[in-house]
């Protein structure tokens, strides 16, 4: 068994091992874990579909539905016929084969498939991911329309055709599928804005354009036009969490959300991209290089807890990646941003010393995101931070004081314990560094953080 691609992507011949012996053949059909070895999409079928074709010369198509599917005959021999019909470049562009039992095609959503059979008595098996449905949008062209050229091997005019398909419109007068895109949730974050430039062709959504604690809102979206669902949405005031009211809204937002996407992501056939914490840890030493992404959940506080739960959630989901980071940097207020204030305005603070982790700059981590998907990466939870050694609050802030021009020595060092004496704080993990190895081990090269800071620094120098 192999997998070739074809010069229309999405669009791969699946070279398929038959046993031969006096009885007749076996073979095969779709083996899931042989074809994920071969770096086969994972097709997931739900319904199966056959066609038994009586005579030779029978043609039909061209079609594109909704969804992939997995084609092959059964028995007898076929032309098959690919024809592009997505929006972009390729649209237009043709592929043809001669299938016999021994190859499949993977059929990706919104190519067309069309066939005329060579032999008489031919079946020809479809393996499909989504439920037939009479409300699907379905695109059609002309199997003899000449700008496509299919060179049939017997003239559609000579074959039998449904009239159906006979009256199927020329290729320039069919509206391209469109693709689908990637959705962000919480676009106006520090992680949403950041996401949204990295995906350009996303569909944006902030709180104030759909009500993410409604789970009958959440379904309601279009989730058939978008194969990719970015949560960056979270309920992040660490310190409120622990208030009544804060604990809800933590929950809501941190567990019973990712656990309503990653249901509506099984159910649609999403990928799911989910931004967790490292506040799932106790801050305890983890291994030699940091918490590792199989260490038991340990949180200490209720936005920890919340985002522990959202993060088994997301897990249930078939295609799901879970980027646990810390210390985000980004577009809005933060940590470095604050003391870029502190120092333009010549207060002298104390920062805490015994909290240690790394920085991440939102772009880091939408650079990540973008390289796990356009990798293929398997799915599964990642560490995702700047790289470079760990170091301390009150080590960053002593670099932006010094990026800012003033001494290093106007920042001075306190405990956390001292820190938060006489005020309502949430616990804190004391240790934060996550470990980034399965990350590297995908050969995504990560930036130094304080290379990283000096550039966020420079570029948010001129701005109130």
């Amino acid at each position: 068994m192999h997998v070739e691609p074809t010069a229309i992507p999405g669009l791969l011949l699946v070279h398929l091992d038959l046993h031969e012996d006096a009885r007749g053949w076996f073979k095969e059909n779709w083996q899931r874990r042989k074809l994920a070895d071969l770096g086969f999409p994972d097709l997931g079928p739900v319904q199966h579909n056959l066609a038994f074709n009586h005579r030779r010369g029978t043609l039909r198509g061209v079609h594109a539905e909704p969804w992939d599917k997995l084609i092959s005959v059964v028995t007898g021999r076929v032309f098959g016929a690919y024809v592009d019909l997505r929006a972009g470049d390729g649209f237009g562009r043709v592929v043809t084969v001669e299938a016999d039992p021994s190859l499949a095609v993977l059929v990706p959503r919104g190519v067309g498939n069309a066939y005329q059979t060579l032999e008489d008595g031919t079946s020809y098996s479809y393996l499909v991911n989504d439920h037939w449905r009479p409300d699907a949008t379905y695109l059609a062209v002309d199997p003899a329309d000449p700008a496509l050229a299919i060179p049939w091997p017997v003239p559609p005019a000579e074959s039998i055709l449904s009239e159906k398909d006979r009256a199927n419109p020329l290729l320039a007068d069919v509206a391209p599928m469109p693709v689908r895109r990637p959705l962000v949730l919480g676009a106006a974050g520090q992680v949403g804005r950041a996401l949204a430039a990295a995906f350009p062709d996303a569909t944006l959504l902030t709180r104030h354009d759909l009500d993410l604690t409604d789970p009958g809102a959440v379904a309601a979206l279009p989730w058939r036009d978008h194969d990719v669902v970015l949560n960056a949405a979270a309920y992040t005031a660490v310190d409120a969490a622990e208030t009544p009211e804060g604990r809800r809204a933590a929950w809501a937002l941190n567990a019973t959300l990712p656990a309503t996407l990653a249901r509506l992501a099984a159910e649609h056939r999403s990928t799911l991209v989910h931004y967790s914490s490292d506040y799932v840890f106790d801050g305890t030493p983890g291994g030699p290089d940091g918490h590792t992404e199989d260490e038991p959940l340990s949180p200490l506080g209720v936005y920890g807890q919340s985002k522990a739960a959202g993060d088994l959630a997301v897990g249930t989901a078939p295609r799901h990646y879970v980027l646990r980071t810390s210390w985000v940097i980004g577009e809005g207020g933060n940590f470095v941003r604050t003391m870029q204030r502190l120092a333009a305005g010549g207060v002298s603070p104390a920062v805490v010393d015994d909290q240690v982790g790394r920085l991440t700059f939102a772009d880091e981590l939408a650079r990540a995101t973008r390289h796990l998907l356009d990798t293929g990466a398997p799915y599964g939870t990642y560490h995702v931070t700047n790289a470079g050694e760990p170091t301390s609050w009150y080590d960053v802030a002593r670099a932006v004081f010094r990026l800012a021009g003033r001494a290093e020595s106007d920042v001075s060092p306190t405990s956390t314990a001292a820190y938060g004496a006489g005020k309502q704080l949430a616990p804190r993990p004391l240790g934060s560094v996550l470990d980034l190895a399965k990350l590297r081990a995908t050969g995504f090269e990560l930036e130094d953080a304080m290379v990283a800071l000096e550039r966020y620094v420079a570029g948010q120098a001129d701005r109130p």
